[in-house]
């Protein structure tokens, strides 16, 4: 199985556009919104979200360039963890690819049928084919066996109240039986779910939510109240601190030493992601990643 990270900062980039913290003023690489593409085969690619960046994204991977005919691609599908315009944008920038096919829960399918009808827009352009994603239930997509795993509640601010209840969010894990590779993609965690350990069990590569590095930074960076509740209504749970992601990394590290831990979806107010930074060195000095746009897996 061969993935690529084709962004790892959260909606809006990093620097954020409109912002001036510490982070977006550091000099920091620059990153895209997150992403990953997926392929069995190194032929057939699958897309995991897909960004307002994701034209880019595509044009900067040359795994997935145009060819050899003039209209072919070797991008196949998008798999969806969520609804959020910064995971479900880019599909308006795919219009032009007919038969593409998307897969996500029941929940995310409806609020793009009606908050944001993605889905009727695109069919006005393309043959597109929508198809539904249980929690829990295996699926074989291009010769990977794909899990999604019910990780959040979290509905987008379009979505209509009345709109079914979750699961909102997801993550998915792939599993190559030619190989018995697994990677995990968690790119939005409310918190550490009942069953997520054994979720992650034999993964080689585990990639986790990392858009916050405390549960007060938000408040702190922008000016805001200083609170956790904006980033508890973001639905993310901070890296650091207690309960945070990272107490859960160290313990699962003692006993799976073959997995690969990993931050994704940074936030731009998330010193994490300047290199230079002391919250950068205390992840990656806890045993874990903190990977660059472009990054390329082999499992």
């Amino acid at each position: 199985m061969k993935v690529v990270l084709l962004g790892t900062a959260a909606g809006g980039g990093c620097p954020q556009w409109n912002c001036a913290c510490p982070v977006c003023t550091s000099g920091a690489p620059a990153r895209c919104q997150d992403g990953v593409a997926v392929s069995a085969n190194g032929c057939d690619w699958y897309l995991v979200n897909a960004s307002p960046d994701v034209r880019t994204q595509i044009l900067a991977t040359p795994e997935l360039a145009a060819g050899p005919g003039p209209r072919q691609t070797p991008v196949r599908g998008v798999l969806l963890t969520d609804a959020e315009l910064d995971h479900t944008l880019g599909l308006m920038m795919l219009r032009e690819g007919g038969g593409l096919r998307v897969w996500a829960s029941r929940t995310v399918l409806g609020a793009l049928d009606e908050g944001f009808p993605v889905r009727r827009i695109l069919g006005g352009y393309s043959g597109w084919e929508w198809s539904e994603l249980t929690a829990g239930r295996a699926r074989d997509i291009g010769g990977l066996r794909v899990t999604a795993f019910a990780v959040g509640d979290k509905r987008p601010k379009y979505a209509r109240a009345s709109a079914a209840e979750g699961p909102w969010v997801v993550a998915y894990r792939f599993d190559d039986p030619a190989t018995g590779g697994a990677f995990v993609y968690a790119p939005c965690l409310a918190g550490w779910p009942d069953g997520f350990d054994a979720f992650t069990a034999g993964a080689g590569y585990v990639l986790l939510d990392g858009t916050f590095h405390t549960a007060r930074e938000f408040g702190g960076a922008t000016g805001a109240a200083g609170t956790t509740a904006p980033q508890a209504a973001m639905g993310h749970l901070p890296v650091a601190g207690e309960g945070g992601s990272l107490e859960h990394v160290r313990r699962l590290r003692t006993t799976r030493p073959d997995t690969r831990w990993a931050y994704t979806h940074l936030n731009n107010t998330n010193p994490m992601a300047d290199p230079d930074s002391k919250e950068h060195l205390e992840v990656c000095e806890a045993g874990a990643e903190i990977p660059a746009d472009g990054t390329r897996l082999e499992l």
